[in-house]
């Protein structure tokens, strides 16, 4: 089960007409960000969209950062617009402001095609990549920099990060443009909660494994008896069956317990959708 899937769109969502798409493509940690901002005036460049955010001028104005996500995979699933509500506001943004240029940062084609295909816009008339902007050695040194201090540049100024973002603010940077906007140039280093960033599967073994621990911690289960999981696109479904502790709690309350603990331990440590949990207590113990 990989969270790298593409979003539930509604059968509705249609092409946005009138929206340029421009790539601008590198491996993670390799100074994108960074070099954001004058790469999008020097192809003209109205808006950026970068992890989830929809950015002009140094100011965020749309979106969410993926950034924001306290965990891998709803960071990864914010930066590719896979959930419906983020995806539905960009769109409507996007609507407004056509016909413009848009410069979609990503890590690979694969990824910017991803985001595209979500928010309905074009493929990209135009690829820049990383190594036509920055020489090796930059490159290399943004590389140390992630890898070192685990820090990443939000090209947006820093009072509005901290309004959009999970993780510790370490600094931020000033670059000279020709505009003289007061944040265009300036950039906010972060450390976000996690390390990683990229692809990221999820085993369904992964998730009985968690359902299994968690149920069996539960007050009045004498024994999980089995875990089904079912796996959709971006959520799960799970059916558990127990044997039950006669005389500790009514069956229903039982239940809904084991239900919401799931709910709650699932979304935190998976960060997919659960599409539904059924508890089937199929024995029960008179001790």
């Amino acid at each position: 089960m990989s969270c790298n899937c593409n979003a539930n769109k509604d059968s509705n969502e249609q092409k946005i007409e009138g929206v340029k798409v421009i790539a601008f493509v590198g491996p993670a940690g390799t100074g994108k960000s960074q070099r954001a901002q004058l790469v999008a005036n020097s192809l003209g460049a109205d808006y950026i969209i970068d992890d989830g955010l929809v950015i002009r001028k140094g100011q965020i104005v749309c979106g969410k950062s993926a950034k924001a996500e306290k965990n891998q995979v709803k960071a990864i699933r914010r930066a590719l617009f896979q959930f419906k509500d983020h995806r539905e506001t960009v769109r409507a943004f996007l609507k407004k402001a056509k016909p413009c240029t848009v410069m979609v940062i990503s890590t690979s084609l694969g990824m910017v095609e991803r985001i595209t295909d979500n928010l309905g816009l074009d493929a990209p008339e135009e690829i820049v990549r990383i190594e036509d902007v920055a020489s090796q050695e930059e490159i290399q040194n943004a590389r140390r920099e992630r890898t070192a201090k685990g820090q990443h540049v939000i090209p947006v100024s820093h009072v509005q990060v901290r309004r959009n973002f999970a993780g510790k603010l370490v600094g931020r940077l000033k670059v000279l443009l020709g505009d003289k906007s007061a944040n265009e140039g300036e950039k906010t280093i972060v450390r976000p909660p996690f390390r990683f960033y990229g692809n990221l599967n999820i085993e369904p073994t992964a998730i009985e494994q968690i359902a299994k621990f968690v149920a069996a911690g539960t007050r009045g289960v004498a024994k999980v008896l089995g875990v089904d999981v079912k796996s959709f696109d971006d959520s799960v479904a799970l059916s558990i069956q127990v044997k039950a502790i006669c005389g500790e709690m009514q069956f229903t309350e039982l239940g809904n317990l084991i239900r919401k603990k799931l709910y709650r331990a699932i979304s935190t440590f998976t960060g997919l959708d659960i599409k539904k949990i059924d508890i089937i207590i199929q024995e029960v113990d008179f001790r």
